[in-house]
């Protein structure tokens, strides 16, 4: 319990470092990763900081089970007095309600537990009033006072672990986080099940302090489910946690007052009140609880990097997969290009018919529209080959579904290769513009032969002759190389728009690989301090 100002920064920059955390990929692993963070989180502030803070706080013992367990009806009875609402009708708990002595409610009522929790005070005279506790809503605490409680001692009546409701089991998860003491509820019948193990495993890894109440046992198989379940817990490794038992009573279905007889739960109220009026015993609670949890950040926070290097190495494997796609699809089409493919179809008949059956920007215009058909279709196989790649990836699953051919796109495409004629056009114009010939060639001509002879490959050798004959050699070879540069500067533009489009839900995700290294130094740093 060392409340070393260096300690509680330390702890505090880990916590930044885990709340900053990001795994979006449906990666296998990441379900539980995703869960260690909001642990981590919930521990780090509503538990450890917290606790570090104000050692002198009151102790916590938040009382967590499944469905039906008697949770409420036990708080109720251990405060003498009801609190919260019990009932056979589950979930009844919705609302956590915390109850301490009202010498300790200045504890509570600030945001030094659970801050994310809006605080309800309600005199006990309105409860009175209404018949019974009242019902609360979503984001709140309910926090009561009992001086039949002892001073330094709250205890939490947390929603059902295993709630219908999403918002109620995470809520109940969060509460147990906070706890200096783990009051694990748990019936006759339901005392092998899996929620309450999963608890009861979870608290033996943190090495928090526990305790567990077997409720609602039948006289008759008292002693038989009692030994089945110290059996169950001795082969856990819990054998030494302290076990209670509370008999099947009319109060237990939830009738009457709701109150259990003092005597079923004296032996528990006289260990948690053992607790905080012992001063040894309630330093080896906190002491045990605090511990244990800064203990288990040495796997728990390497397994969250971890999961954080995976998340980041699937990024840049989705990532490369694009990369690759497009940057083979931008090989083939150098090579289409040198090939002539995009004079093909109409724009080959056109150039074969010029200039006595075809125009200069007849040519200019079948040949821009087959560029732009050429440069769409090698989007659309590089789209395929992503596609391929990323549905044998589970990592794809946390990306933007499906993309589908986009109108918009397919209009940008050829604006963009519209534009590159027109650029090729002011550029032959620029070079007749400087000749001193008379009469000077036509620009659209000359516009058209070089567009030929960029884009005709071995199917158009006379264009870049019949180019030379107008404007000379030394033109000629000028205007191609601009001319080049431009093509070039077209292709780019249109395959890295899209592969910026494809890649686009990927950088959305902002995962990187900072995070990883920060949070080991972050542990590391701690460690140091501790």
């Amino acid at each position: 319990m060392d409340a070393r100002p260096q300690l509680i920064d330390a702890l505090t920059a880990l916590r930044d470092r885990v709340s900053a955390v990001r795994l979006p990929l449906p990666l296998p692993g990441a379900p539980r990763a995703r869960q260690t963070r909001d642990e981590l989180l919930a521990q780090l502030d509503d538990y450890l900081v917290p606790r570090l803070r104000d050692p002198a706080a009151p102790l916590l013992a938040v009382v967590g089970g499944s469905t039906g367990a008697g949770k409420s009806t036990l708080v109720n009875s251990l405060v003498g007095r009801r609190v919260s609402e019990a009932g056979v009708l589950r979930p009844t708990t919705r609302t956590p309600v915390l109850v301490c002595h009202p010498d300790d409610q200045h504890y509570f009522s600030g945001a030094r537990v659970l801050p994310q929790l809006t605080r309800v005070w309600l005199p006990h005279q309105e409860e009175a009033d209404e018949g019974g506790a009242p019902r609360g809503t979503g984001g709140e605490l309910r926090v009561e006072k009992a001086s039949s409680l002892p001073r330094g001692l709250a205890l939490l009546d947390a929603p059902d672990i295993d709630s219908l409701v999403v918002e109620n089991r995470l809520l109940a998860a969060e509460l147990i986080c906070a706890a200096d003491v783990w009051v694990m509820v748990t019936t006759a019948s339901r005392y092998a099940d899996a929620v309450p193990w999963h608890l009861l495993r979870t608290a033996k890894e943190y090495d928090a302090m526990l305790i567990t109440v077997l409720d609602r046992v039948p006289h008759q198989v008292v002693a038989e489910v009692s030994r089945q379940y110290a059996a169950l817990l001795t082969k856990a490794g819990l054998g030494e946690v302290p076990r209670f038992t509370i008999p099947e009573l009319p109060e237990s279905a939830g009738g009457g007052s709701g109150l259990l007889p003092t005597t079923a739960v004296a032996p528990l109220y006289a260990w948690l009140a053992h607790r905080v009026q012992d001063p040894a015993a309630r330093q080896q609670a906190l002491e045990r609880t605090a511990t244990g949890v800064v203990n288990s950040l040495n796997a728990r926070m390497p397994a969250l990097a971890s999961a954080v290097a995976g998340q980041y190495a699937a990024t840049v494997r989705l990532m490369g997969a694009v990369e690759e796609a497009y940057d083979q699809e931008r090989t083939r089409l150098d090579k289409q290009l040198k090939t002539g493919a995009v004079l093909s179809g109409d724009a080959r008949t056109r150039w074969r018919g010029f200039p006595r059956d075809s125009t200069a920007g007849e040519v200019l215009d079948s040949l821009a529209g087959s560029l732009s058909a050429l440069v769409q279709c090698a989007v659309a196989a590089a789209e395929e080959r992503v596609r391929e790649v990323w549905r044998r990836d589970a990592a794809a699953g946390g990306v933007a579904g499906e993309r589908r051919t986009d109108p918009e796109a397919t209009e940008r495409m050829g604006m963009a290769v519209r534009r590159w004629r027109r650029e090729l056009e002011e550029l032959a114009d620029e070079e007749v513009r400087g000749l001193e010939l008379n009469p000077a060639p036509d620009p659209e001509t000359v516009a058209a032969l070089l567009a030929a002879a960029l884009l005709g490959g071995r199917r158009a050798k006379g264009a870049g002759e019949r180019l030379a004959e107008r404007i000379g050699a030394q033109g000629a070879l000028r205007l191609r190389d601009r001319g080049a540069e431009l093509l070039a500067g077209c292709i780019d533009s249109v395959l890295n728009g899209a592969r910026d489009a494809r890649l686009a839900p990927l950088d959305a995700l902002e995962v990187s690989p900072e995070p990883q290294a920060e949070l080991i130094a972050a542990l590391s740093v701690l460690q140091k301090v501790r």
